[in-house]
């Protein structure tokens, strides 16, 4: 049976540096695609989709995101590595206080997670770029509202320890049964 783990936190907290840490070891890892549609609206002259239209990003996002999951599922791997998971959506509306239609809980239901690793805002490494623009504070209060929506959906959340990439990542296969 294959095992869905997922790694949620605010923007800039080391999520991907750990993914491309397991990359490089060998695993099946989903990456985060807001990135891809963030860049290809940009490129259609839309600075900030999210921002100018919430909703509709967050439906490509699902889109995207759904997608992933069942490519996962097809994958001959017994774990796949998950950079954000379906949930992420709705908490990310709530955070903006955007209205959304009841198809966002329902994936949130139906795509199940196996384990769930928390990153916490971190201050030493939060940065910022082209895509991801949110300040050190904004990441903490997104990170809240990440939090909430997992519990409410009834995961238990792994905290992951502040350390080196290498350290996290160890951490995190040390918490998978193979």
């Amino acid at each position: 049976m294959q095992q869905k783990i997922l790694f949620i936190g605010g923007p800039g907290t080391g999520k991907t540096s750990v993914l491309n840490t397991l990359i490089k070891q060998g695993y099946f890892c989903m990456p985060e695609v807001s990135r891809a549609l963030i860049l290809k609206a940009q490129q259609q002259g839309v600075d900030q989709l999210f921002l100018t239209q919430p909703l509709l990003f967050s439906e490509m996002l699902l889109e995207s995101r759904e997608q992933q999951y069942l490519n996962a599922k097809k994958a001959n791997a017994k774990i796949v590595f998950f950079d954000r998971g379906i949930p992420d959506i709705s908490a990310y509306m709530d955070y903006s206080k955007t209205e959304y239609p009841p198809i966002f809980i329902e994936k949130n239901k139906q795509y199940k997670y196996d384990k769930v690793f928390h990153f916490a805002p971190w201050k030493e490494i939060h940065t910022t770029d082209n895509e991801r623009y949110e300040s050190f504070e904004e990441t903490t209060q997104i990170d809240a509202f990440l939090v909430k929506t997992y519990l409410n959906l009834g995961y238990k959340i792994i905290k992951v320890p502040f350390c080196s990439v290498d350290e996290r990542t160890q951490f995190i296969l040390n918490s998978l049964t193979f």
